[in-house]
């Protein structure tokens, strides 16, 4: 994402995201006056002027969101005809499906590194470049080869582009209440895309071919690309006295590669299997051991020993609030993606609705950005993100336990509230979780620091989807282990807003 000061939420000295002296220069006085100075959420008085959202940038980096969530899902439905017309077999198309959210999740450290580094602006633009290249390379792709070599490359852009997106937000809106207006827009197209993919795939692939739903992509990819080189400015280049970090670099993408595809192969291998646990136990030894690079780096960094500056610094988990955040995000993300992959199992499977009566179904869930965008707005605006975000997993842990009443011939009446009290749950956590890491990471760190989001969020999800779906291959029936895993998710939940109101409380107590 770009570089600018931001308001900051309600948090104390200990919520703030620790950062090294050399890299953050203290502004000047004219510069805290166009920047704007730092101060907490409070009460919003009335008489307060609404401000205009700008919306060419806007628009920009929420099209950039929609091509990575759309992408999550569109794909699926067209996958019966990428087999007839390739002849590909199920472990080719597994990595169609998986290989591009397992490289999303792998490169995002990376990610949010390169555009701390070299620019946001620039890093947001090469993402969208691959990704609509490697796009058009799997319109094109004549074998199962070429097609998962474009959907890898796919999962890099996007790794490129998120955190560089949520940085440029960060300083394109410094104003926090008109920041809270451009996060829920930016993160309810996010949702629609995400629950319209299913939709749009179906009517792709019976109006034309598979190849349409990469095509798709070039269109609002060259229009994302066009609105931020006119209306996202550049931020002046940083000066890089300092030295990257290439083996940190390189652990981190093994670990979060061996961790993520373990997570995504256990589902289908079982958590036994020998491939998946040398797969995850390849991934775990690598992240341990990028920690400990990590922490040595930052170490004699600091003591001035060496000009390497770590990917990661671990002192950015001394800040309480981004900490408890990304732990919330992963919550959420095993509870509700966990859950919604078991929905879709229990629809298709249990009441034999049809691959387009399921994605109708889960409609009510999937699509609740768009209501929950304009309550979090409203409410973070005048509160801080942390407000909306326990709201939002109390909810979410009521709508669990409306599935305790699924059954082989629960009405579907009687799910819907399960359904919706869980999207507009998730979404509400979701939108506040990205403004409070906005919120606590400074300039230097933006990029980096959503990244880590991110990746608590796709692991938080392969875990879900990996457990739960363990649970009910192993239970006496599927609902039984449908109901053991809701309850599951709203513990998660459950836990998520207990965390939530405990940086609520002492980010009040340090106000106070």
């Amino acid at each position: 994402m770009t570089t600018a000061a931001i308001p900051a939420g309600v948090r104390g000295p200990a919520d703030r995201v620790p950062v090294p002296a050399d890299r953050t220069p203290a502004p000047t006085g004219r510069e805290k006056k166009a920047l704007g100075e730092k101060k907490p959420f409070d009460e919003k008085k009335p008489g307060d002027e609404k401000k205009p959202l700008d919306l060419p940038p806007l628009i920009a980096l929420s099209l950039g969101y929609f091509l990575v969530m759309l992408d999550v899902t569109v794909v699926n439905v067209a996958i019966p005809d990428i087999r007839a017309s390739l002849g590909t077999g199920p472990s080719a198309l597994q990595w169609i499906v998986d290989g591009y959210s397992t490289v999303f999740a792998a490169l995002l450290l990376l990610g949010g590194g390169l555009a701390d580094r070299f620019g946001h602006r620039r890093v947001f633009l090469a993402g969208l470049g691959l990704f609509t290249t490697a796009s058009v390379a799997c319109g094109l792709a004549t074998t199962s080869g070429l097609l998962i070599g474009g959907r890898l490359a796919q999962g890099a852009g996007a790794a490129l582009l998120v955190p560089a997106s949520l940085a440029l937000l960060q300083a394109t809106f410094p104003d926090r209440a008109v920041r809270a207006r451009a996060i829920a827009v930016w993160g309810a197209v996010a949702s629609v895309a995400f629950g319209a993919g299913p939709a749009v795939g179906g009517l792709l692939v019976s109006g034309s071919d598979w190849r349409s739903v990469f095509w798709l992509n070039l269109p609002f990819g060259a229009l994302a690309v066009l609105l931020t080189l006119r209306h996202i400015p550049s931020a002046a280049p940083r000066p890089r006295t300092r030295k990257t970090d290439p083996v940190g670099q390189t652990l981190a993408v093994i670990g979060l590669v061996g961790v993520a595809g373990g997570l995504n192969e256990a589902g289908s291998h079982g958590w036994t299997s020998p491939l998946v646990l040398s797969v995850l136990g390849v991934g775990t030894a690598a992240l341990a051991a990028f920690a400990l690079m990590e922490r040595t780096l930052e170490s004699r960094s600091a003591r001035g020993r060496t000009r390497r500056d770590p990917l990661l610094r671990p002192s950015m988990f001394r800040s309480r609030a981004f900490t408890a955040t990304t732990v919330i995000g992963m919550l959420i993300s095993l509870g509700y993606y966990g859950m919604l992959f078991l929905a879709t199992l229990y629809l298709q499977q249990e009441r034999h609705f049809s691959a387009l009566g399921t994605g109708l179904a889960l409609l009510p869930s999937v699509c609740m950005g768009l209501a929950a965008a304009p309550l979090f707005s409203r409410v973070a605006a005048r509160t801080g993100p942390y407000v909306p975000m326990a709201a939002g997993l109390v909810l979410g842990a009521v709508g669990f336990l409306g599935w305790l009443l699924a059954g082989p011939g629960t009405p579907y009446p009687v799910l819907l509230f399960a359904l919706i009290a869980t999207g507009l749950g998730q979404t509400m956590t979701a939108l506040a979780a990205v403004a409070a890491v906005v919120e606590a990471a400074s300039t230097a760190d933006a990029g980096i620091a959503t990244a880590v989001l991110n990746v608590s969020r796709q692991v938080g999800s392969a875990v879900g989807v990996a457990l739960f779906g363990t649970f009910t291959a192993t239970a006496d029936d599927f609902t039984s282990g449908l109901r053991l895993s809701a309850g599951i998710a709203a513990a998660t939940f459950a836990i998520g807003a207990l965390l939530a109101l405990s940086i609520r409380r002492r980010a009040r107590e340090a106000q106070a």
